[in-house]
C-alpha cells in the first residue's frame, strides 16, 4: 500500500513537471558541502564561500524578518542562466555583483537553470546557497522542449544550446509579479554598482535597454537571402537599427507580456527553421524586434567581445573610454583561458572574482 502510495506521488509530480508551460521555480535547499555533488567529476563544484556583503548607511531600510520576495518591487532584480558548463562564470559573476553594489542585500538574482543538465537543478540551488549563503535567489527549471524544434544551426555550436534561447522567455518564467529585470550574460563580471543600470530609463513604450552599437555593420548579421527579400527587410523601413548584445539587457517584463515579445521572436525563429535568413544563435531574433526601438544606454555597461570572435576566440583589448561591466562573449572565456595558461591580459581582469577553488574546504580569507 505504502509502495502504490509513493507511486502515485511520483505520478502526480511528473505529471506537473510535463504539463507546466515553460518552466517551474524552486526556491532552495539545505547549505551543505556539495563538490562534486552527484555529477561525479570530482572537484568540478568546488568553490570558496563568498565573503558577506552587506548593506551601506545609505541604503533604505527593510524589515523582512528573515524572507524575501521574488515579487519585492524594491529590489534590483537580476536574471541570469546557471548550468554546468558556464558554472564558474555565473559564480563569479555574481561575485562581481555582490562586491561592488552599494546594497547587495537590496539585489534578487533569478536564476535559469536547464531541466535535463548534467548537474541537477538542486544541485546547482545547492552550490548557490553554499557559496552566497545570505543571497536573495530563486531557482527557475527550464524545459528545453520549450525551444528545442526552433533552434537552427548556427556558426559555432554552442550558440545552440537551448539555454541560450531562456531569455526569450523571462515573461513566463519569472511571476507576473516582476515586471522589471536586468538580464545577464555569465561570461562577464560587474565592476560597478549594479544600482545604477536598474535606475535606467526606459522611456515611452520601449520594451528593453541596452548599450548600442551604430558603427557596426548591421547588415552582416543576415543572410544575402534575408536583404534580397523586400518582404523581410522591409521590417526596419521604419526603423533605424543598431547593433546591441543581448547579454546585457534591461527589460520592462510588463510591456514584454502585453506586446506578446515571446511570440513575435518565436515567429522569426521558425521563418529560420525554413530559410536561412542569419547564421547566428540567439541574437538576430532580437534584432530583428527590437533594433532601432531600444533605449540606449552607456557603452561602459557592457564592454562586450573579449572573448573574440566566433571562430579562434583570439585576444582582444579593451576599448577606449569608462568600463562598468566587461563581458567576454565569443569563443574564448577567461576561465578556460587561465587554466590552459594561455591567457589574455584581460583575462586578470576577471580572475579576483574566481571563486573556484580546486581543494576541499578551502575558504577566503576575509
Amino acid at each position: 500500500m505504502l509502495s502504490f502510495g509513493l507511486s502515485l506521488v511520483r505520478l502526480v509530480v511528473l505529471a506537473f513537471i510535463l504539463f507546466s508551460p515553460v518552466g517551474l521555480g524552486i526556491r532552495s535547499f539545505p547549505a551543505k558541502d556539495v563538490a562534486g555533488g552527484d555529477y561525479g567529476n570530482e572537484g568540478l563544484f568546488r568553490f570558496a564561500e563568498a565573503p558577506e556583503y552587506r548593506n551601506g548607511e545609505e541604503c533604505p531600510a527593510k524589515d523582512r524578518k528573515g524572507f524575501v520576495s521574488s515579487c519585492d518591487a524594491s529590489l534590483v532584480h537580476i536574471a541570469m542562466t546557471l548550468d554546468s558548463e558556464y558554472l564558474r562564470g555565473s559564480i563569479a559573476a555574481v561575485h562581481s555583483i555582490l562586491r561592488h553594489s552599494s546594497c547587495p542585500e537590496n539585489v534578487y538574482l533569478h536564476f535559469i537553470a536547464a531541466e535535463f543538465d548534467p548537474a541537477s537543478p538542486r544541485v546547482l540551488t545547492q552550490l548557490v546557497r553554499s557559496t552566497f549563503p545570505s543571497l536573495n535567489y530563486k531557482v527557475y527549471i527550464f524545459r528545453e522542449d520549450t525551444v528545442i524544434n526552433l533552434i537552427s544551426s548556427s556558426i559555432r555550436s554552442a550558440l545552440e544550446n537551448p539555454l541560450n534561447y531562456a531569455r526569450n522567455y523571462l515573461g513566463d518564467l519569472l511571476g507576473p509579479c516582476v515586471e522589471r529585470v536586468i538580464y545577464i550574460d555569465s561570461d562577464l563580471v560587474v565592476v560597478d554598482d549594479i544600482g545604477k543600470l536598474w535606475n535606467t530609463t526606459l522611456s515611452e513604450s520601449r520594451v528593453i535597454g541596452a548599450p548600442e552599437y551604430c558603427h557596426a555593420d548591421f547588415v552582416k548579421y543576415f543572410t544575402d537571402e534575408f536583404w534580397s527579400d523586400s518582404d523581410l527587410s522591409r521590417v526596419f523601413d521604419s526603423r533605424n537599427p543598431c547593433y546591441f548584445n543581448t547579454g546585457v539587457m534591461v527589460m520592462d517584463l510588463k510591456r514584454w507580456r502585453e506586446g506578446n515579445y515571446r511570440s513575435k521572436i518565436e515567429n522569426w525563429m521558425e521563418l529560420q527553421r525554413r530559410r536561412r535568413i542569419y547564421d547566428l544563435g540567439s541574437l538576430p531574433p532580437f534584432l530583428l524586434v527590437f533594433a532601432g526601438n531600444v533605449e540606449p544606454i552607456d557603452h561602459r555597461w557592457n564592454q562586450h567581445g573579449l572573448g573574440g570572435d566566433n571562430v579562434k576566440g583570439s585576444c582582444r583589448p579593451l576599448h577606449p573610454g569608462p568600463v562598468s561591466l566587461l563581458h567576454w562573449s565569443g569563443k574564448g572565456k577567461p576561465w578556460s583561458r587561465l587554466d590552459a595558461k594561455n591567457s589574455c591580459s584581460v583575462d586578470h581582469l576577471w580572475e579576483p572574482y574566481d571563486l573556484y577553488r580546486p581543494q576541499r574546504n578551502n575558504r577566503l580569507n576575509h
